[in-house]
């Protein structure tokens, strides 16, 4: 058994919400919180979009989002899909025949908002072509591009004018007998976006779709998603998630785990736990974690690594992980296994011996929760 437990003090109780698919990626309910991200590709580039699916897909995404512009892009699209190994989202925004040709394609979901894409006998025809083709909706409302009609009742872009415009697109969804959507309700600015959230999560039992629009780049955008996902997430909200980057969409899957990681909401892969490095560090922890990322890149299964400089935090964090090692003396240091000291080990074959260890619990993990399955 993984040390990675989840203590009662740490638990989160998820608002209720009703379940839909995203073709086989069950959303909402008691689902597992999915990650998604959206290729950068000209969808025209077939091969491209689909080495960047693929490459999201490896790195974890359950769902990926493609942009579905013009008609060209609709028919890229069928070839696409046909060779992906997750769904796929149409991103088809006002022009409603994009949104009938996608779901003829394949996709999986069509990201719209049903009030742009143009009178009600549009909106029946996606719909009904939506229902035909057992493809999901994902109502996305945005502080940028909210109806004129809101923007002149509130002044301005607000949580209440957002919450409206995603009520009344429910509505028209509703009103057409449809029930298989989600909703986010994205800006980029943190504060609105989470009071959104916070007040169309009280007003639907809808599957929510986290989303911080327009975050910015890897870093600045990572931080500013951590802290509005982060929140909204610890509160309970969200059944999906995505983080909006300005950096390759594998980064953006990277990230939206580990924020589900850090509050315990789903575990994928090695959580390393590492010390900042000081002048007591042992060996250099920076070079050292940068090399163990990129090493334990394969490992799928969840489990936790801690690599410390020194004596001083090591050997407690050393006691709540799978597999440890922690700074020592004259060129070694201590490693752990299953938080109990076992062997001394070299600095210099530290990293390879490391990987050996995880690699190897890993497979015991496996192997677990396989007979775990087996006896259910």
């Amino acid at each position: 058994m993984s040390l990675h437990a989840i203590r009662p003090w740490r638990q989160i109780d998820r608002r209720p919400s009703r379940k839909i698919h995203v073709g086989n990626v069950p959303v909402g309910g008691d689902a597992p919180i999915s990650v998604q991200t959206m290729t950068n590709t000209v969808t025209t580039d077939i091969k491209g979009t689909i080495a960047q699916v693929q490459a999201c897909a490896e790195a974890g995404a359950d769902i990926v989002r493609i942009s579905v512009p013009d008609e060209a892009s609709s028919k890229a699209l069928k070839e696409i899909v046909k060779e992906c190994p997750v769904p796929i989202v149409a991103d088809i925004h006002f022009h409603y025949k994009r949104g009938i040709e996608s779901a003829e394609a394949g996709a999986a979901c069509l990201r719209i908002n049903p009030g742009n894409i143009g009178d009600e006998t549009r909106v029946k025809e996606v719909i009904k072509a939506a229902r035909d083709h057992n493809c999901s909706i994902r109502i996305g409302v945005n502080a940028g591009s909210l109806e004129k009609h809101l923007l002149e009742k509130y002044g301005e872009p607000c949580p209440e004018a957002m919450i409206e415009s995603g009520l009344d697109h429910i509505r028209i969804l509703q009103d057409n007998d449809f029930h298989e959507f989600k909703i986010s309700c994205k800006a980029s600015d943190v504060f609105l976006a989470a009071a959104a959230y916070q007040g169309l999560a009280e007003a639907t039992d809808a599957p929510i779709h986290l989303g911080i629009t327009e975050a910015g780049g890897l870093v600045s955008g990572t931080i500013k998603s951590a802290i509005g996902l982060g929140n909204l997430l610890w509160m309970g909200i969200g059944d999906t998630i995505r983080v909006s980057l300005s950096a390759d969409p594998v980064e953006e899957v990277k990230v939206g785990y580990e924020i589900l990681k850090s509050l315990g909401l789903r575990h994928r892969g090695v959580n390393i736990i590492s010390c900042p490095s000081c002048a007591r560090q042992g060996f250099d922890v920076i070079k050292t974690v940068e090399v163990l990322e990129k090493r334990l890149e394969h490992i799928k299964t969840p489990m936790s690594l801690s690599i410390i400089g020194c004596v001083v935090n090591g050997p407690g964090e050393a006691l709540m992980t799978d597999v440890g090692f922690t700074g020592g003396g004259a060129g070694s240091g201590m490693v752990y296994l299953a938080g109990k000291q076992s062997h001394k080990m070299s600095n210099d074959q530290m990293v390879d011996h490391i990987v050996e260890q995880v690699e190897k619990k890993a497979a015991e993990l496996d192997a677990q929760n396989a007979d775990d399955v087996a006896a259910e």
